[in-house]
């Protein structure tokens, strides 16, 4: 069972031949982006190279919702193609252009062209936090404050209850 969030959309001038983001499965979380480049100049992503590629939207959030720009796993495998803050969020009063930063991890350049799907977005709930100022027991849990790596590699490393 799902539920859908409204969120307004529009489609601005240089993507006006460019359809809306859609999910491509019936049970996808996110909706795929397209880079709303000119068709005439493909995007050549060197090796380590980054670029802000516009998706032609640009959205209204309903209080209390995100956005989450996220890589798209096959881009990321094939070409080492991923988002480079991932994931990128959209608050919920940005209405600015929709854009994706992608970095060329891969070894090859990879071209990007008008249309092509470059990531996905995922709308989320956003519980906003309270602090409570106060002393925090670190004896209070097994972890304590054991961070980087303090769980270890291997799957025998793990402690089970």
């Amino acid at each position: 069972m799902s539920t859908s969030v409204v969120v307004a959309v529009e489609r601005l001038p240089h993507a006006g031949d460019l359809p809306l983001p859609a999910y491509a499965s019936a049970q996808a979380a996110g909706v795929d982006l397209l880079a709303a480049i000119p068709a005439e100049q493909p995007l050549s992503l060197a090796p380590g190279a980054r670029a802000l590629v516009p998706t032609g939207i640009r959205i209204a959030l309903p209080e209390g919702f995100e956005a989450q720009v996220r890589p798209r796993s096959g881009l990321a495998l094939r070409f080492g193609l991923t988002v480079l803050n991932a994931p990128g969020t959209i608050d919920a009063d940005y209405r600015g252009e929709v854009a994706v930063i992608l970095i060329n991890l891969g070894q090859e350049p990879v071209t990007i062209r008008r249309g092509d799907r470059i990531a996905q977005l995922v709308v989320a709930p956003v519980a906003r936090l309270a602090w409570e100022e106060k002393h925090v027991d670190t004896r209070a849990t097994a972890r304590g404050q054991g961070g980087f790596g303090s769980t270890g590699v291997s799957a025998d490393e793990v402690s089970r209850p």
